[in-house]
């Protein structure tokens, strides 16, 4: 009992340091669009539904939703990165500063798409709106390289002030090999949140794969109960990252550090989620935080799992208060 009450006491003091660190995000920023509908009959004209439109909302989404989820546990979020100088660009920039968050570490591209993810939800005025269609708008061309220099500068500069960096890496070429030697240079914390290459982020202090990123990153079809700690072995190996967390949905997390055996732990809450959209995030997030707050991994890993637990429950791309996690701590060690 003594040791759940000194570890409750510790996780307590990381969360109340949160307030005290600055997190840089660098990645590909989403603004996810939703729209809400009624669905009244079905076409004459094809066999689809007809959806009477009822209103719609915006959030931050890929690694703005990352960004927006350090900011919602008190911690200063820094967002560095590209944005399409267009209407969707400028739609996310007015949504962060609505938030507080300052936005002069993003490069504004012209004539550049900003990446928007439309989804539309559907249902009847006593049933809760399901997701029917999702409709993606992402850049066709390449990052010229002028505006590569100018994030490369303004990562430079934010660096100095900065006690941790997320990687949020969503497959739309942010993070180039002039971003990744920089970093690799920076005597700070450095999370990496891949969803394709997680191979290609070494030397690193940490990432964060759930076990399909993990799988495809070691060229195997699935992991599993009987080779997860081989998985995660050869990861840490692979990386030379300091520590590995991979998330396993319902089954919790599992925990690999050099020199340390493999922690596993179990899902907080129930497994009966409401979405998963955006609990990678989520999960990086808090991790980071608690790193820069002065958490060990184990200790970080811990809080991560609270807080992807809290989110699940929540529909669409949503974030996790300091509040929700000091409550949901206190309920599982108390």
């Amino acid at each position: 009992m003594q040791e759940k009450s000194s570890f409750l006491k510790r996780l307590k003091k990381v969360i109340a340091s949160f307030d005290r660190v600055r997190i840089g995000v660098i990645g590909d920023f989403v603004l996810d669009l939703y729209v809400y509908s009624l669905a009244t009959r079905v076409s004459r004209e094809a066999p689809v539904l007809i959806l009477r439109y009822e209103g719609e909302k915006i959030a931050l989404g890929g690694g703005a939703n990352a960004l927006n989820n350090v900011k919602s546990l008190g911690a200063c979020a820094v967002p560095l990165g590209f944005l399409g100088d267009d209407n969707e660009g400028k739609k996310l920039v007015a949504a962060m500063e609505e938030r507080g968050i300052p936005t002069h570490g993003i490069v504004l591209i012209p004539e550049r798409r900003t990446v928007t993810k439309t989804r539309i939800l559907a249902g009847s005025h006593h049933t809760v709106k399901q997701q029917v269609l999702r409709i993606d708008k992402e850049p066709e061309d390449k990052v010229p390289n002028e505006y590569r220099k100018k994030l490369l500068e303004k990562v430079k500069e934010a660096l100095p002030h900065l006690d941790a960096v997320i990687i949020s890496d969503y497959g739309y070429g942010t993070v180039d090999d002039a971003l990744l030697e920089l970093l690799s240079r920076w005597n700070g914390i450095v999370t990496v949140d891949s969803r394709y290459e997680v191979l290609r982020f070494r030397k690193m202090t940490a990432c964060t794969p759930n076990e399909p990123e993990a799988a495809d990153a070691l060229g195997i079809d699935c992991i599993t109960d009987d080779n997860i700690i081989d998985a995660g072995r050869r990861l840490l190996e692979l990386t030379g990252n300091q520590a590995v967390l991979i998330t396993r949905g319902r089954k919790g997390m599992a925990l690999f550090e050099r020199g340390e055996q493999p922690k596993f732990i179990d899902i907080y809450g129930t497994d009966e989620v409401a979405d998963v959209t955006g609990a990678g995030d989520t999960v990086i997030a808090t991790f980071t935080c608690a790193l820069a707050a002065g958490a060990g991994f184990y200790e970080a890993a811990r809080l991560a799992n609270y807080a992807g637990g809290i989110v699940v429950m929540k529909m669409g791309t949503a974030t996790v208060s300091c509040q929700e996690l000091l409550e949901a701590v206190e309920d599982d060690l108390s």
